[in-house]
């Protein structure tokens, strides 16, 4: 037997994280047959169909537009139209994060049959999200037009939220699967949390309630920043700061990038142990 014989060196091989992303180029058609996936199973035995990712964030601010219109009208006079972005990208993200948590655990046996990128099953799933995203800035868009809301140039930075907010979530979700997949209470446990977080964003109420004592929770609170950058400029036709911008992507960019890490890093202990 003539010639060398190479020999495997481990470090040549890529990290992880950059192994991963290069898996998702050369599988980029998957993401739109998961896309389609997740569109389909969703609205397969739905009598309302794609309708219902309208209708049902209107009934919430329908809803909670009654009970709270006359308590916070002093601060939020158009207490629909500031209520309803803040539903919106809350449920964007709630959903989001949630999906991606089942659809990773969910996947675990399919990787063990064929390969397909990790990541592909969290990414499918926040792109279905944007889609219903999307869907629901339809009946908004009604409601701007109903309330007489000023339409402004400030409404380009709209696309800039939603995408931040999405990577945010992404992040969010990839870092919580990592952990939920080996820790099974903690799917669970991150729905109390989405319980409880949901009620330290001013999305219900304005922020301008709150003391000067309790500002500090949401200066901590990343969403809140997504949430105003999201609303600012649909209630007060007003541009978002560019602090607020840098603010949003700052985090946005973090909380992708590590979670990213520490779902390649994790992920496939999590195959092998199933």
């Amino acid at each position: 037997m003539t010639g060398v014989r190479e020999q495997y060196d481990s470090s040549r091989r890529a990290h992880p994280m950059i192994a991963e992303l290069a898996a998702l180029l050369r599988y980029r058609d998957v993401l739109v047959q998961l896309v389609g996936r997740n569109l389909k199973v969703r609205y397969k035995r739905s009598v309302l169909g794609f309708a219902w990712s309208m209708l049902a964030p209107l009934l919430t601010m329908a809803t909670l537009s009654l009970v709270f219109t006359q308590v916070f009208r002093p601060t939020a006079p158009n207490y629909p139209l500031y209520l309803f972005p803040g539903l919106l990208l809350w449920g964007f993200f709630s959903q989001t994060t949630s999906s991606i948590t089942a659809e990773v655990i969910g996947g675990v046996e399919l990787w063990r049959r064929i390969f397909t990128p990790r990541t592909a099953f969290a990414i499918a799933t926040t792109a279905t999200g944007l889609v219903h995203l999307c869907a629901a800035l339809v009946p908004l868009a009604v409601l701007m037009l109903v309330t007489a809301a000023p339409i402004s140039l400030a409404l380009v930075a709209v696309p800039i939220a939603v995408l931040c907010t999405a990577m945010f979530a992404l992040g969010v979700g990839l870092a919580v699967a990592s952990v939920a997949g080996h820790f099974a209470d903690v799917g669970d446990l991150f729905q109390v949390v989405l319980g409880t977080w949901m009620y330290f964003t001013p999305i219900i109420y304005p922020r301008e309630i709150l003391p000067d004592a309790y500002h500090w929770v949401w200066r901590l609170n990343p969403m809140a920043y997504f949430v105003e950058a999201f609303r600012l400029p649909i209630y007060e036709a007003q541009m978002p700061s560019a602090g607020l911008l840098a603010t949003i992507v700052a985090m946005a960019c973090v909380a992708l990038v590590c979670g990213w890490w520490l779902f390649t890093r994790t992920v496939d202990d999590l195959a092998r142990r199933g």
